[in-house]
């Protein structure tokens, strides 16, 4: 299997990324009564990943949330959904002592390849973090193998990545190891109103505290968790042929076994019926005109010695 961690330290200027800063008195119990992860944990050395769900329990959006100066909490999130993002932000606030502001002025950078850790003076910690420069930077919270993000004024982004001669990478490499790893890129990935938090992995990617208390949506997901009523999975697969489209039907013979989602360069992530995924096991699944096979943990992709 090719090796997809790249042997080099690398990083881009990711534009599909937006900020969101929640400030004031009651920043973090407002945000602790929304979201599934706990918001006491984010702090200055720690950044955690969280998602906001319907009442229902149904995904609406995935984020992260880190400490910023002036004990603001910013939350990176999708760019181009932001301002519904702060919609609902803005209808759940009621009387709630909180500002929540757009920071179209700061950038977010994503840091991957071997060494890049250390480079950032960064445990391999999930979620580690450091102030940076009026900005943070953070090891991804769901993988540290996915890397670092940075949010930071323009002019700093531009210092960091120039002293620590990083070599410029791209949204595509980024996007195949990130596919490798079984990590969905937000509503790319999970469906909006649709997908459930247990069978979209936010489990095993650090996004549910379930110590803490009452969120929206919590009391689906706790029962899918306790109950063992996960039935379909998003998992990594590996495509021969032609890449499905999203949304493609995942075939075992005749019967349906699941759904695709994005896919690149050979990898990609479909939404499968556990039983049906069992059922095949070397056999290849079909989406369309390309046969898929599950990338099962043994072949999980290695960095280059």
């Amino acid at each position: 299997m090719d090796h997809l961690i790249p042997d080099q330290p690398l990083f881009f200027a990711d534009e599909s990324r937006g900020v969101i800063s929640v400030e004031g008195e009651e920043a973090r119990n407002f945000l602790q009564g929304l979201v599934s992860n706990d918001v006491t944990k984010a702090g200055p050395d720690r950044a955690i990943y969280a998602a906001l769900l319907t009442p229902q329990g149904r995904y609406l959006h995935d984020f992260f949330i880190a400490a910023g100066p002036n004990d603001a909490l910013w939350l990176e999130c999708e760019a181009e959904r932001r301002q519904d993002l702060m919609r609902l932000l803005m209808i759940y606030r009621l009387r709630a002592k909180a500002r929540i502001a757009d920071r179209q002025g700061l950038v977010v950078l994503r840091f991957y390849g071997a060494g890049v850790l250390e480079l950032l003076q960064l445990p391999a910690v999930p979620g580690a973090a450091r102030m940076q420069d009026e900005g943070v930077v953070f090891v991804d919270p769901r993988r540290a193998d996915l890397g670092a993000h940075a949010i930071l004024p323009q002019a700093a982004a531009v210092a960091l990545t120039s002293a620590l001669s990083f070599r410029p990478g791209s949204v595509e490499t980024y996007d195949r190891l990130r596919l490798s790893l079984g990590v969905p890129d937000g509503s790319r990935d999970l469906e909006i109103e649709k997908a459930l938090p247990m069978e979209s992995g936010l489990d095993a990617l650090h996004g549910i505290d379930w110590e803490k208390g009452c969120y929206v949506g919590q009391e689906l997901t706790a029962r899918m968790k306790y109950r063992a009523l996960v039935k379909k999975q998003l998992l990594s697969v590996t495509i021969e042929g032609p890449p499905p489209e999203p949304g493609t039907p995942v075939l075992l013979g005749e019967t349906e076994a699941g759904v695709m989602r994005t896919a690149r360069d050979g990898y990609g992530l479909a939404l499968l019926r556990l039983d049906k995924a069992e059922e095949a096991g070397d056999q290849p699944l079909t989406a369309g005109q390309a046969k898929i096979r599950v990338l099962r943990s043994a072949d999980a992709p290695q960095r280059k010695a």
